[in-house]
């Protein structure tokens, strides 16, 4: 067995290199009955797609897919101008349309066909739109702390602070910044947990400092389209054929409970959690989400047939 993740590198359609983290499922040829499938079967999930949040990374996603890849080949996403992906030379490329065609390229390169989605914030955006574009291809979609409807006060929240940050000189000050952004969002975690956390979104330079790791440049795009705002109740309406959990955080001022209670009265096969002490976002390591997921994985993430969609002739 081998749970140590493996690097993936591929190229955009534009000609940017991009960057993945595979997680190897870990029981490929194993057949049990508490496996994916009945008793008999491969024993291996449908891979997983991990997508992260604005300035977030692949890193992030690290204890889930250990957890899950157990069964499911995980794909743990940097998208462009993040962690290991490049950055592009036009900001203007920072935006969801591109985000979703690069996540596209990741998969055919994989030659992954079917696959579950869990997506963070931006990345719930992201698998939302590619859940609506091709749902045979969509097994089920985890949305983690993000609808088709973002509350403003949230999105002036991260305006203020996403390419804002000063800078920092060592990793104690990399860790109280963190603090200093996510407190409000992430009570109770430990010294040695914020320091976790504040690797995962920060990297050593060539001098050794820690610099946030991702381009700044990033806030451009956001702010725009923070000032116009964005509804994908469209979107959502076409996703009626996808299996779908949606995981809120209890204090979350992105997801906010009417959305949520909108959206379960809108798609009847929709399975809900709220975590009680998270705001934007749980880091989906918490016992709860664990549990969820994996029920969900069980359910949605074995390998069963796409669901028949009627045509709109």
């Amino acid at each position: 067995m081998n749970a140590v993740a493996g690097d993936f590198f591929y190229q955009s359609t534009d000609g940017l290199k991009l960057y993945c983290a595979i997680h190897p499922a870990q029981r490929a040829n194993v057949a049990t009955t508490d496996d994916c499938g009945a008793a008999g079967g491969a024993g291996r999930g449908l891979p997983v797609l991990c997508l992260p949040g604005l300035t977030r990374n692949s890193r992030d996603f690290h204890a889930l897919a250990a957890h899950l890849s157990q069964q499911h080949e995980v794909l743990a996403v940097d998208l462009r101008g993040r962690g290991r992906s490049a950055w592009d030379s036009d900001s203007n490329h920072y935006e969801l349309s591109t985000y979703v065609r690069d996540s596209w390229t990741l998969l055919d390169a994989r030659g992954i066909d079917r696959f579950v989605a869990i997506g963070t914030s931006l990345g719930g955006l992201i698998a939302m739109t590619m859940s609506a574009m091709q749902p045979r291809r969509v097994a089920g979609v985890v949305l983690n702390d993000i609808g088709p409807e973002i509350d403003p006060a949230g999105l002036r929240r991260i305006a203020g602070y996403v390419g804002r940050l000063p800078a920092v000189s060592n990793w104690s000050e990399a860790t109280a910044q963190t603090k200093s952004v996510y407190a409000h969002a992430l009570p109770g975690l430990s010294d040695e947990q914020w320091l976790h956390y504040a690797r995962c979104g920060y990297h050593e330079n060539d001098s050794g400092i820690p610099v946030t790791d991702f381009d700044p440049r990033i806030a451009e795009v956001f702010n725009r389209s923070a000032k116009s705002g964005s509804d994908l109740w469209s979107v959502f309406q076409r996703l009626m054929t996808v299996p779908m959990l949606v995981i809120r955080g209890g204090m979350s001022d992105i997801l906010s409970l009417e959305t949520v209670k909108r959206m379960i009265r809108d798609k009847a096969n929709l399975t809900h959690l709220t975590i009680p002490e998270r705001g934007h976002a749980p880091l989906l390591d918490e016992p709860e989400c664990l549990r969820a997921i994996d029920e969900f994985l069980m359910r949605h993430g074995c390998g069963s047939s796409p669901p028949q969609i009627p045509s709109c002739a």
